[in-house]
């Protein structure tokens, strides 16, 4: 869990206010733990806090659901990586695969607290299957080639079950947003001496 300090700054004799997200102090046995994020589309938490690959990395191919179960589509999304770029876990949970399926490598992790399971491919995994992670973690890095996508990429899916979901459902919205950060003024703040 992270938590947002605020810090004044002055600009051209303005107080001004910069968010900066740092970690919260470790849970404590006498406090309750934080109710968990309200679920968003199809019931999905939006519980992630990390991009499996880089920072705000290129959309490739996006969701599309088939109309039947084993009808055409798109069962997760496509993100642009480079070669051996790391790939990390969007949320925290355990892994319950790691290894080769059809000669390329596949990651999937159980989310903790949740009936939902996210998976990479293609990945060179470096977890074991069992490994609990966190989010952000390097459970592997990008191998190639993709032939699925023109360049690399990691093929990112969320499953319920046997079922199919968008994976950037687990995102919050300020993960997903592109707008640039910004510094905002604050009136009323005491400046200081």
């Amino acid at each position: 869990m992270r938590r947002v300090m605020r810090y004044v700054a002055l600009w051209a004799g303005l107080p001004l206010v910069c968010a900066v997200s740092v970690p919260a102090p470790p849970a404590r046995a006498d406090v309750p733990a934080p109710a968990p994020a309200p679920p968003a589309g199809d019931g999905v938490p939006a519980i992630g806090r990390a991009w499996p690959v880089g920072v705000r990395p290129v959309l490739l191919r996006g969701w599309e659901p088939p109309a039947t179960v084993y009808g055409p589509g798109h069962r997760g999304v496509d993100l642009g990586a480079a070669p051996g770029a790391p790939v990390r876990a969007v949320a925290a949970g355990r892994v319950s695969f790691a290894g080769r399926v059809a000669g390329r490598g596949v990651v999937s992790v159980e989310l903790t607290g949740t009936d939902l399971r996210t998976t990479y491919e293609p990945v060179r995994a470096s977890v074991r299957k069992g490994d609990e992670v966190r989010a952000g973690e390097v459970v592997g890095t990008v191998e190639t080639p993709a032939p699925h996508c023109p360049t690399t990429c990691v093929h990112w899916g969320l499953l319920r079950g046997e079922t199919y979901l968008n994976p950037l459902s687990l995102l919050p919205p300020w993960l997903l947003r592109n707008d640039p950060s910004r510094l905002l003024p604050v009136l009323g703040v005491p400046l200081p001496e």
